[in-house]
């Protein structure tokens, strides 16, 4: 029901109201009145301010903001004049209201609390632990301590001068302190004890093409031999099983053994690395065409023609565990890059065992001994590994 239909029954219309009625109906009025969708309300005339707001909300369905009204019955009208799709802007409580008083809002409800990420960080756990339980030492942590502090008091006197000792009354008279060195070579020992343990023939190194051959210095760790002893030169056999000394040649073993190639890196103690193209017989098919002694576990590899820096005869010899001997790659080397072994490299025969570091590499070898016992090797008699495996 429109607002002007609302009067009394028999009670004439106002003129005036008839009137502005009929202006607001002409099609001048209401190109005037359409740039402005929110009119502004007296409070003289609530009548003339609500009708342009109740066609304005016919035309567009957006709710807006109304200004503020001090006349509760207008407010109250407005509320009625709402579309049917559309929530009241404003409603008033009651007429006891004070006039000009602000309508209340409807609170937002408050988001619900996100559940926590497993991997969210948390606060600190603040955990009280009283003194006396703090102060209390078990029977472990005696041990412990005292174990921990004597270990210290070894490794730490060990590495002091003979003469410390002695001032700190540490050791008195003849008696000696472990030296430094003593101390070092049982660390590499239980370094080469976990290498063995961890030690596989399934284990093969890298191999490579010839594109990717470098090229190898002559590193014998003294002078180089003359190569004067090649003719007479012959491969002595000993700890046989048959309890005899074998002698062989190149001749022999190149006419008895299958030669065998591969391409790989040659690893040397000091830091640098080449990669070569050998060629020879396995060690182990020596092995099982020379059988050693039941007992044997070990293999001294020597060199008798090796010279010091001065050109002195000084053996050469390492110490070889029988596993690694029978290695797949481990070789008798007799040619090197497709070419028979020269001096550099040991002719006329070397050993070559690329699951060790270079030393092990015993050049122009002269006997080959198989032993039940470890025997000595040249760099682990002056402080070096005596397993030395890569």
């Amino acid at each position: 029901m429109n607002r002007e239909e609302i009067h009394e029954p028999g009670e004439p219309r106002d003129a005036s109201f008839i009137n502005a009625k009929a202006e607001r109906e002409r099609p001048e009025y209401c190109a005037a009145e359409a740039p402005s969708p929110l009119p502004q309300v007296e409070p003289s005339d609530p009548a003339a301010a609500l009708e342009p707001q109740t066609q304005a909300g016919h035309e567009e369905e957006k709710p807006v903001a109304l200004p503020h009204v001090d006349d509760p019955k207008t407010a109250e009208i407005e509320g009625q004049q709402a579309g049917p799709d559309e929530m009241p802007l404003l409603s008033v409580v009651g007429e006891s209201e004070s006039v000009g008083s602000t309508p209340s809002i409807a609170a937002e409800p408050a988001p619900a609390p996100k559940a926590k990420s497993f991997f969210q960080e948390r606060p600190p756990e603040t955990i009280e632990v009283a003194p006396h339980v703090l102060r209390h030492w078990t029977r472990r942590d005696v041990l412990l301590f005292g174990v921990g502090a004597i270990a210290t008091l070894a490794g730490g006197g060990s590495l002091l001068p003979q003469a410390t000792l002695e001032r700190l009354g540490i050791i008195h008279g003849n008696k000696t302190w472990p030296g430094k060195e003593w101390f070092l070579d049982r660390t590499l020992r239980i370094d080469d004890d976990v290498a063995e343990a961890l030690y596989s023939q399934n284990r093969l190194v890298p191999t490579y093409t010839k594109s990717q051959i470098t090229p190898l210095k002559n590193n014998y760790n003294g002078a180089t031999p003359d190569p004067g002893y090649i003719p007479e030169w012959h491969l002595t056999l000993d700890g046989l099983a048959s309890g005899l000394s074998v002698s062989l040649n190149i001749r022999n073993l190149l006419t008895r053994f299958q030669v065998h190639e591969q391409i790989t890196r040659l690893v040397c103690v000091e830091g640098w690395s080449a990669i070569a193209w050998w060629s020879g017989l396995r060690f182990d098919e020596l092995l099982h065409a020379y059988p050693p002694m039941s007992q044997a576990k070990w293999v001294r590899v020597e060199s008798s023609v090796n010279l010091d820096a001065s050109g002195n005869p000084d053996p050469y010899f390492v110490s070889l565990d029988l596993p690694t001997a029978r290695h797949p790659q481990t070789l008798l080397a007799t040619h090197f890059n497709g070419q028979p072994l020269t001096v550099d490299h040991g002719a006329p025969l070397r050993l070559l065992v690329p699951v060790k570091l270079g030393l092990k590499n015993v050049k122009a070898i002269t006997r080959i001994t198989y032993m039940e016992k470890e025997p000595k090797d040249y760099w682990a008699e002056r402080g070096y590994s005596r397993y030395d495996g890569i």
